[in-house]
Formats: structure tokens, sequence, C-alpha cells
């Protein structure tokens, strides 16, 4: 039987494992759902010892715990290990939803359901080409699964579990399914990720809120003075105006302006698809370069004041924010994170109190092309979607990443099967059927290949 007859033979059950585990909330955002966390966590267990796993077990951490499996062929033979995560966003607003985010619907030739695509239908997509392999007779390598529950909230947990395991998770490569594709029509494998840092705001002014008519004009608006702070962060060439921030920015050279500037991109479309008339970004640079390889600031919430149903004329004591700056290679999350809070301390008027409380971030990360896993998945992604995948930086962060090349010294190639309309994140999450299969079809090339470079 071949990778695609297989595959074709057990695609229900595929699906069936999936829906299983998207029926679990596991949210890591909230403390509530702590026993989903652990619930989703011992069902990959079960389906990693079904889908040919000698071992899965779950081992504790700090936080949520982390799911660990593995099939070991041969102690000289080399050791993939694959990542995931099990946890998911939350889900709301519910109301925006067209069926339950927790119950998995087939509509349209897609699965909707929250972690179709991120991560749990990248995840079983691993898993299941794991299996295909193993059943067809091409794992000539040894697997370790680590599965974890933190991802979404910034894996805080999981460094110190690298640090305390690192001769159980030692390995030769890392294979990471949780990136996406230029589209459908051009496959890609992602070879770059921003970095993140991430904050809470709080501007304080009176000591409560005041009566907006006695108080208004002659006292600061906490609300108005976090928009002008917040505002003047980028100026009108969209550069981040904090002092330092591009002091380890690496600048494009033009051979990487060339590659980016092959790949298939309609911005008219890009714009139809998110619903805006204009694009706006850094100057001298193009929307591909913005969102992949060039940093940026972003206000991810902001409030503070009456917010209920009719007026309330109040000034209100204080407002928030929560912001976040994606990094490029070479800059340090730390490092901003500290800038970012001594340049707050240097603008804040004397009128308000502002505090920043940093959160979780992390380092960007660049994948060599020229490595045999590297090569291995380029081979396999052709065999699966019928064309050789573009090498391309994308925008996202996987913090861990970094952590992996810094804590285990392992390289890892992000061969994800994402789509940008799979709306992660955000109501109606969803992911191509026909993606799932070629993913799976793609993951059981991969260990063919990988062994035969």
């Amino acid at each position: 039987m071949s990778v695609k007859s297989y595959i074709e033979s057990n695609k229900e059950r595929f699906l069936e494992e999936l829906f299983s585990l998207i029926s679990i909330p596991s949210i890591s955002a909230k403390q509530e759902y702590k026993p989903e966390m652990e619930a989703c966590a011992q069902r990959w267990v079960q389906v990693l010892l079904s889908s040919g796993a000698d071992k899965a077990v779950v081992m504790p951490t700090q936080g949520n715990p982390v799911v660990y499996g593995e099939r070991l062929i041969s102690p000289d033979a080399p050791t993939v290990l694959v990542y995931a995560h099990y946890d998911v966003m939350p889900a709301e607003p519910f109301d925006l939803w067209n069926s339950d985010p927790f119950k998995a619907e087939i509509r349209d030739g897609r699965i909707w359901a929250r972690g179709a695509d991120d991560d749990k239908g990248q995840a079983m997509m691993q898993v299941k080409g794991f299996e295909t392999a193993l059943k067809e007779n091409l794992l000539q390598c040894n697997v370790k699964f680590i599965f974890e529950g933190e991802e979404e909230i910034g894996s805080p947990s999981l460094e110190d579990f690298c640090k305390k395991n690192k001769e159980l998770l030692k390995a030769d490569i890392i294979l990471v399914s949780d990136t996406s594709m230029v589209s459908a029509e051009t496959p890609s494998l992602t070879t770059g990720l921003r970095g993140l840092a991430y904050w809470e705001v709080e501007v304080t002014g009176p000591n409560r809120d005041l009566h907006s008519g006695h108080f208004g004009g002659a006292v600061a608006n906490p609300i108005n003075v976090l928009c002008k702070l917040m505002a003047d962060i980028t100026d009108a060439n969209g550069r981040i105006t904090i002092p330092g921030f591009y002091d380890d920015v690496e600048e494009l050279s033009p051979v990487e302006r060339d590659m980016i500037a092959q790949i298939p991109f309609d911005e008219q479309k890009y714009k139809d698809s998110i619903g805006v008339k204009a694009l706006l970004g850094e100057k001298g640079y193009s929307t591909l370069e913005r969102n992949s390889c060039r940093p940026s600031f972003d206000i991810c919430g902001i409030w503070g004041g009456y917010t209920g149903e009719g007026s309330k004329t109040v000034l209100p004591s204080k407002a928030y924010a929560k912001v976040s700056c994606r990094l490029v290679p070479h800059q340090d999350h730390a490092k901003i994170s500290d800038l970012f809070e001594k340049y707050m301390a240097s603008v804040a008027p004397d009128y308000v109190n502002v505090k920043v409380k940093p959160s979780h971030g992390g380092q960007g990360y660049v994948c060599p092309i020229d490595i045999p896993a590297y090569k291995a998945a380029e081979k396999a992604v052709g065999i699966a979607f019928g064309k050789k995948p573009l090498a391309v930086r994308r925008g996202g962060s996987i913090p861990i990443i970094s952590t992996f090349e810094q804590v285990l010294d392992i390289k890892t190639i992000l061969m994800g099967f994402g789509l940008e309309q799979n709306a992660i994140h955000s109501p109606n999450e969803s992911c191509r059927l026909d993606f799932f299969y070629q993913g799976i079809e793609a993951v059981a090339e991969f260990y063919r290949e990988y062994t035969a470079i």
C-alpha cells in the first residue's frame, strides 16, 4: 500500500481522532480550564500510543503538563523531535461563530473549529504522518514528541522543562507544524520567525472616577493621555520612536529583498480578504517585507472608563492597554522590553502615573536552508503539494523555537500547512480538508526523504 492509499483508507479515523481533541476546550489563558488541559494531554497520550509510539506519558511542569512520546528504532539512527501544542486560544466572541467552536464541522471542504489549524489540526498531521510512515516501512529514524499546553500564553514553563530533560529530548532536528504557507497555490516552508515582546500599560490620573462636568477640562483624562502616548510610539513614516529600538535590526540585503519580491502576492486580494481599502506600514518597505522581516508595534487591547449600555459622564481614574512588538532576528526581547519601560518613563507627563508590566517574550529565529532536514522537508512538501516550496520568512512568533536552539542546541524545521484564510485566533477558525490530508502525506514523505539524504 502506498502513502496516499494508506491515508485514503484511514482518513475518516484520522478525522475522528482530531475531532475528539477539538471537543476538549484546552484554553491555557483561563485558569478555569485546568481540568480540560489535563484531559487533552491524556487524550494525546492515547492518540500517540494508538498511532505507533512505544511510549507516551504526561509529564508535569510548573504550569500545564507536557505530553512526551517516542518511537525508538535504533540508538545509531538519527532522531527527529516533533514539537506541537495542545492549548488553544479562547473562542470568544461566540456570537461571531457560525457553529460550535468545540464541535468540529465539515462544510465547504473545510474543518471548522477552534484548533482546526492552530495547532490540533497541524499536530494531528504530524502524528498521522508518523503513523503512515511507520505502517509503510518508511521510518528509519527515531521519533520523539513533545506537545506543550502553554504556547498560546508564551510557553512560560517549557524552557525549564527542556533544561531539566535535555537528555530525554536529545535529537538531531526538531520538526514543527505550527506555521502557514504563502497560499494554496504556492506551497512554502518557513525559514524565519519574528520575536515578540509584550507589556501591559496602566495610566492612573485622579484617585477616583470623577464627574466629567465638574472636572472635565481641568484634570487629565487617563484614556486621552494613554491614547496620545501610544500614538506617538510610531511616527508618520511608520518608524518606532523608542530610542535604541533599531540598533540591532539587520537590514535586508538586496538578494533577500529580491527573493521576497519573487513571492506571488496580490495586494488587492490581500486588502479585500481583510476588508480594508489601503495598507499602512514602515515607509520604504513592501508589504511582505513589513510583515515578515521588519519589526512592528501594535496596541492589542485598550480599555478604561464606562463601556456599558447607555451613557455615563465620567472622567475615569485609570486606563489600560496591552501592547506588543514583533521583533526581527538579532533583536533581544529582554533588551527591547527594558527600552520600552525606560521610554514610557521618560515620556510620562506629571499629571498621570504610568506603570509598565512586562509580559512574555521570545527571540526571532532563522533556519538554514542547506541542512539535510530542510532538504528533506523541501522534497516532501513538493511531493505532497505538487510544487517545490518557496523559502519564506513569516511574521508570527513561536518563542520556544529560539529556546530550543539555545537550550537544546537543535535547529528547527518549520513545516507548516496553515493558510491565512484559516483565521487562527479568530472566530470561525478552519482548515482545508485537502490540506489536512496533504499535510499528513508530506510528513510521511519527510521520513522517507530524511534518512535517504
